[in-house]
């Protein structure tokens, strides 16, 4: 379901005109993360503070970190602050839930859709500030089915050296500004004027090399934010003279729900657009024994 909007057409002055994460405080944190052990992938996976279900969902699903024997996956969960008048109960939830799984991370932003940009910012910033040393991170969200086997197989834990300056996923090419204002894309010429956005990699789920998370961060202090997150790091990229990598196949990454079928998610790291019943149904027929086709 698209989440109405009102708009506050004072657009660059609205609460989301800091991308750059530097303004805001950890209320959660998990910095000891990759003291111990440096992931090869770390799941980032952005979430609203009220959503337990589509967390529980992916840490019994592609969330559980001993997916893969032998290689280090590390999962965490983004998120701001909660609204509304079940903040403070969420908020008291959110630290009990924090303590049982550890795999939460919260700064002091209102989380919404027009913070999006924010919350990425925030993941890079983390990423640079506490798992530097690690090869790659997917930024994922919840309504998507991740492949985990497939995607350690193309990120290849053997290939010496590792990607540099990588990103990949659903690259969009010539997608155009929207300027009708009941679309949930919507952009007033004013914050953005040109027609088309540069080359960038659909927000559902990108895989970037962690060299590149600390360079889009440094980059976006120049760049004037923009609350579509996956564009503005486009946008970010783009200055940095860096141009995402096309997946060898088309079918990697999807855009779209096609119906279960083993044999065919064998095949892909990303099917998006996912309910949490169905994620949880179609990774219990995924993990069935036997080959997938």
């Amino acid at each position: 379901a698209t989440p109405m909007i009102t708009y506050n057409l004072q657009l660059p002055h609205g609460p989301y005109d800091v991308a750059y994460p530097y303004n805001y405080t950890y209320i959660i944190n998990e910095p000891e993360k990759c003291s111990k052990m440096t992931p090869f992938l770390i799941l980032m996976v952005p979430v609203a503070p009220d959503n337990r279900l589509s967390r529980d969902t992916i840490r019994r699903t592609w969330g559980n970190e001993s997916l893969i024997p032998g290689v280090n996956i590390l999962r965490i969960f983004y998120l701001g602050l909660p609204s509304g008048e079940q903040a403070s109960r969420i908020q008291e939830e959110l630290k009990n839930e924090s303590r049982e799984h550890q795999d939460m991370v919260q700064k002091d932003f209102m989380d919404s859709y027009f913070n999006l940009t924010i919350k990425t910012m925030m993941i890079l910033d983390w990423l640079t500030s506490y798992c530097s040393e690690s090869p790659y991170a997917i930024k994922i969200d919840t309504d998507t089915f991740l492949n985990v086997d497939h995607l350690v197989k193309f990120l290849d834990p053997k290939a010496i050296p590792t990607k540099k300056d990588f990103i990949t996923g659903v690259i969009i090419e010539g997608g155009e500004a929207r300027r009708d204002r009941g679309s949930k894309w919507y952009m007033p010429e004013e914050v953005y004027p040109k027609r088309t956005y540069p080359l960038y990699v659909s927000g559902i789920g990108y895989i970037f090399s962690l060299d590149l998370a600390q360079k889009i961060l440094e980059k976006s202090k120049y760049v004037k934010p923009l609350h579509l997150e996956d564009v503005y790091v486009g946008m970010c990229l783009e200055e940095l003279n860096i141009k995402p990598t096309y997946p060898p196949s088309q079918s990697l990454f999807n855009l779209q729900c096609l119906p279960f079928d083993k044999c065919l998610y064998s095949k892909m790291i990303t099917m998006t657009d996912l309910s949490n019943s169905e994620l949880l149904y179609y990774w219990i027929a995924f993990q069935k024994p036997g080959p997938p086709c």
